[in-house]
């Protein structure tokens, strides 16, 4: 065991250190300003090889990025994590995995749910009333992955049971229980991380959200390849209203080798989902959506005032408004191409809106978000 009386006091550095047992080597990477402790495992040894298909491998090599399209690409200011302020990195050979504590299980409404999504987590219907959207969307089509930048912000998550995020998802099969998805982008979530910093996640299932899947690396699927990103990890600086505004690219795509990997920022590449966890997603997806989500539990009786986005709605434009840009979907030829079609859709637009356009700096675009409970949001 290690002595973790050396790691009190949140912020302060730990200094690296290692200890061995039968199963694995870990380095103590870095207690995070937010509290998180990182440990750096060895990549053959992260969860995802607790899988019985993965069991005795090691990680795919690098995959085949598609065929780029920079016109839209910006040069906007470089995101970290927390953890990484002091250029912390893990060794090669290993990975940085956020410890889950015995605080982050007790703070799940259910054990068994821990990790894991309540249903309702992509938007199908209007009908849904804890789960709200405003998304933009394509499909009548085959899509093989799919590119976007967002800006992050912290919004206010006023209940510990909601969530806010920002993401995209590449989904196949019907929204009955065989809806597989792939999602990844930055949420809030109280219950998940006790805080309310945004962080980069991801997320799969291949059961419309029931028993398969989680977030991060929860459970045995996603393979991490990447040595400075925590899935998981509180994500610095955060943009600021009417100031200056931060945003990550998240690219998704399926690659000849029947993976569907995780793009970061420029060209970081996080990881890797392997095709056997899928059913239709194997093959390819049905549709693509970009945008966000929040939970309204109305745990006071009326609309939660659990932001979304920067928490303004979209016609505040931007550094005010938050923003998709640069949407881009990938075709059979692995190549990015721009959206046509693009459809937008607000659950509640009273409480979260959505408005889009298109330009030559950004390509295709759209402003999401709101406040939450307002006059027109009782």
């Amino acid at each position: 065991m290690v002595d973790w009386a050396a790691a009190s006091g949140g912020a302060e550095r730990v200094k690296q250190k290692t200890f061995s047992n039968k199963k694995q080597k870990l380095v103590v990477a870095n207690v995070s300003p937010d509290g998180d402790i990182i440990d750096c495992v060895q990549s053959h040894l992260q969860p995802a090889f607790d899988h019985p298909q993965l069991k005795g491998q090691k990680p795919l090599e690098v995959p085949e990025r598609p065929k780029r399209n920079d016109s839209f690409e910006s040069n906007t200011a470089e995101i970290f994590q927390l953890w990484t302020n002091g250029g912390e990195s893990c060794p090669e050979g290993s990975v940085p995995i956020r410890r889950t504590t015995e605080k982050d299980v007790l703070r799940a409404n259910s054990v068994r749910r821990f990790g894991k999504k309540i249903r309702k987590g992509v938007r199908r219907d209007t009908m849904s009333s804890d789960h709200e959207h405003a998304v933009a969307f394509v499909n009548g089509d085959q899509y093989y992955g799919a590119k976007a930048s967002i800006n992050v912000w912290a919004p206010r998550v006023t209940d510990q049971y909601e969530f806010s995020l920002s993401q995209l998802w590449v989904i196949s099969g019907s929204f009955g229980n065989d809806l597989n998805t792939i999602e990844a982008g930055w949420q809030v979530s109280p219950e998940l991380y006790g805080d309310n910093y945004p962080r980069f996640f991801t997320y799969w299932t291949t059961d419309a959200y029931q028993a398969t899947g989680c977030y991060n690396l929860l459970c045995s699927g996603f393979v991490q390849i990447n040595n400075k990103i925590a899935i998981g990890a509180a994500i610095s600086p955060r943009s600021s209203y009417n100031n200056r505004q931060f945003d990550i690219g998240i690219m998704i795509w399926k690659d000849p080798a029947r993976t569907l990997v995780a793009r970061i920022g420029s060209g970081l590449l996080v990881g890797y989902w392997p095709s056997f966890l899928f059913t239709h997603l194997q093959s390819h997806a049905s549709m693509i959506q970009f945008g966000g989500e929040i939970v309204n539990s109305r745990s006071m009786g009326y609309h939660t005032s659990t932001q979304m986005g920067s928490g303004h709605f979209a016609d505040e434009g931007f550094g005010k408004a938050s923003y998709f840009r640069n949407l881009q979907v990938v075709d059979w030829d692995n190549s990015l191409i721009p959206m046509s079609n693009l459809h937008l859709l607000a659950d509640h637009p009273n409480c979260y809106d959505i408005r889009a356009g298109k330009n030559n700096a950004w390509g295709n675009y759209f402003y999401y978000g709101g406040p939450g409970r307002n006059s027109r949001c009782p």
